[in-house]
């Protein structure tokens, strides 16, 4: 027996996938990890709303696994409290999740190489601070060596420590007070994160935008405020872009025009 098949069956299927996605897995994995204290908060706020709902510690525990997406648990919980007809809760749920449609439509161009079952198991560990990573660190869209290995670094700690969290909040709701203030907290520590994310002048256009877009719509049902938020700002960071290659190109061109031809030299 070699040493590579006497080694844990976890090393031996880490060994299986090529040495540079492996290294960009760690190096995804790296870049995320200064964004894990606020998903962890976000997770046990989550957690705690589960638990104090009508829903059942085996019910709470199954949403968390099974939907993995925060806001749209958080929107459901009043409808299940209220009693609300099932198809009203999965339609609420659509509703918020649909900016995930613009996630998975943006990521469609660099994994439409990967077969379907594969494309669709990405969608589900999609979320927003690694979406938004992974759009900053490969704007080209297309296979390249690693690209695969980075998402996936950020996705499963993001959802490892998601799940971890949230199941904390789940099973211990009852150790914090809702004078505590937890779902302050949890906004609190991902305003830092998302700060973190400016690093151009479209991507803060598209924060001014979504900001007052949401507050602006803040008061529709279904918290279409999100949704609607997420396109506007969509459209204010490709507008932004636009812009500013227009700008360049004219400078460009108002160069060349003012450089002296060989006969006037």
């Amino acid at each position: 027996m070699t040493p590579r098949q006497s080694s844990p069956v976890w090393l031996r299927l880490w060994h299986r996938f090529a040495e540079v996605e492996r290294n960009a897995f760690l190096d995804g994995a790296r870049f995320f990890a200064p964004s894990l204290p606020a998903v962890f908060s976000w997770g046990l706020v989550t957690g705690v709303a589960m638990s104090k709902s009508a829903l059942t510690v085996p019910e709470a525990i199954g949403m968390s696994l099974l939907v993995y997406a925060g806001s749209a648990q958080l929107a459901v919980l009043p409808l299940f409290a209220a009693g609300m007809p099932i198809w009203t809760v999965w339609l609420t749920a659509a509703v918020v999740n649909l900016r995930f449609v613009i996630f998975s439509a943006a990521l469609q161009p660099h994994f439409n190489y990967l077969p379907g079952w594969r494309r669709t198991l990405l969608g589900f560990f999609n979320g927003d601070l690694h979406f938004v990573y992974f759009m900053q660190r490969y704007a080209e869209p297309g296979y390249a060596p690693g690209k695969e290995g980075y998402f996936w670094g950020m996705a499963l700690i993001n959802g490892a420590t998601w799940q971890v969290s949230s199941i904390i909040g789940i099973v211990l709701a009852s150790l914090f007070p809702d004078s505590w203030g937890l779902a302050l907290a949890g906004t609190l520590a991902l305003i830092p994160v998302m700060i973190a994310t400016i690093n151009s002048r479209s991507t803060l256009m598209a924060v001014v935008v979504s900001a007052v877009v949401a507050l602006l719509c803040f008061d529709l049902p279904y918290r279409l405020a999100l949704v609607i938020a997420v396109v506007a700002a969509i459209a204010a960071g490709m507008a932004s872009d636009e812009m500013a290659a227009r700008a360049t190109l004219r400078g460009i061109r108002a160069r060349k025009g003012g450089q002296p031809t060989g006969d006037q030299a």
